[in-house]
């Protein structure tokens, strides 16, 4: 497929809004593919698709990993809001037949993060956060650290996202906590803590 079929597909898929947000996730990524001499084009396609499961019914979205072979684990089980990055890694390669790890693995973390991320799964993550349309407390300093260093955009992020969460009593999955010592070890080892 062609990057004018993936637009069509997900517009098909989403309100005008997740579809908007879509399209600048696409453009912040391929943003900051450029400036850390990522791929552009896998982080355009990642971009555009990173949320193409978000608003489709909660039975679709377990349909879609069950037949993909995913086991969910508990925090999963019990928290469906991070279900729509699973079935959209698994949609994307299992209907729009796309092969590529990198992709994939971009999309199904592009919410919690995880230990060991590659450079285009950090870029979606963070491309989420400082996407056009986003005007959250912090997205200024947020979309600085962006293009200065992607591991503290990453480390301002999921500071947000575990207190937000703790805050609301709500359950962090262990990949967000990994995500978060992986980073914080990857500064302390480049010496920015």
């Amino acid at each position: 497929m062609i990057k004018s079929e993936y637009l069509s597909l997900i517009q098909e898929r989403m309100g005008q809004r997740r579809y908007i947000h879509s399209i600048n996730v696409a453009e912040s990524a391929v943003e900051l593919a450029r400036h850390y001499g990522a791929d552009e084009e896998k982080a355009e396609i990642a971009g555009i698709l990173h949320d193409c499961c978000k608003e489709i019914p909660r039975e679709e979205m377990l349909q879609i990993m069950t037949q993909g072979g995913i086991i969910l684990d508990a925090v999963e089980k019990g928290t469906s809001k991070l279900w729509h990055p699973i079935a959209g890694s698994v949609y994307s390669r299992d209907i729009l037949g796309i092969d590529d790890a990198d992709i994939l693995n971009a999309i199904r973390y592009h919410t919690t993060g995880r230990t060991g991320m590659s450079l285009l799964e950090k870029i979606i993550f963070v491309a989420d956060f400082i996407s056009a349309e986003r005007d959250y407390d912090g997205v200024d300093i947020m979309r600085k650290k962006a293009f200065e260093c992607l591991e503290d955009a990453m480390l301002f992020g999921l500071q947000f996202t575990i207190t937000d969460l703790a805050k609301r009593k709500m359950t962090i999955h262990s990949n967000a906590l990994d995500c978060y010592n992986d980073v914080i070890m990857c500064l302390e080892k480049k010496g920015l803590l």
